[in-house]
């Protein structure tokens, strides 16, 4: 095994640890410039890793992303202490497709997906589930996609009235939730 395999085996591992949304293998690509062929190869070695009866983590694959998660047979000893702290939160990847959301309402997965550069459906469907964006209608080009809006759950969560409540954003920040051809 070369040094090159082994080095790019713990990058991979160590984005895995520190992402807290699944990825997929495309964006790991994106990421470390290693390609997907070799990723697969680093991911089954990861997953033999993992698979030894020492290790108190596993890979786990789920619609083609993987993340580290504790293996099922310890959650019991772990889900008092950990289950519930991170219930309620949502992770940085979540906060940014909301707020891309929040301000950009009415808007399209495509084009969140445009926005942030990555595939937002998991975490559409996260947000979904937690009732802080909603189906906000179809939008008038063909296709007819799915717009997403907030919530008023979204409103209560963060404390606000109104959309209209939202901070402000700079220029910088504003030009980073357009869209190309749009303008505010």
């Amino acid at each position: 095994m070369s040094d090159n395999f082994e080095k790019e085996t713990a990058i991979i591992e160590a984005i895995l640890y520190l992402e807290t949304d699944a990825i997929n293998i495309n964006s790991l690509n994106r990421i470390t410039g290693i390609p997907e062929d070799s990723i697969f190869g680093i991911l089954e070695k990861l997953n033999e890793r993992y698979s030894a009866t020492d290790s108190g983590i596993q890979l786990n694959c789920n619609n083609d992303a993987y993340m580290l998660v504790p293996k099922q047979e310890y959650w019991e000893d772990l889900k008092d202490r950990y289950g519930k702290k991170n219930e309620g939160k949502i992770s940085r990847a979540a906060m940014e497709t909301l707020s891309i959301i929040a301000y950009s309402q009415p808007i399209t997965r495509a084009e969140i997906e445009h926005i942030r550069g990555v595939s937002p459906d998991n975490i559409i469907r996260l947000l979904l589930e937690k009732d802080l964006i909603r189906e906000a209608g179809k939008k008038d080009v063909p296709g007819k996609p799915v717009q997403f809006g907030t919530t008023k759950e979204f409103l209560k969560q963060f404390n606000l009235n109104s959309i209209a409540e939202l901070p402000r954003l700079n220029d910088s920040e504003a030009e980073r939730f357009e869209l190309e051809g749009e303008s505010t």
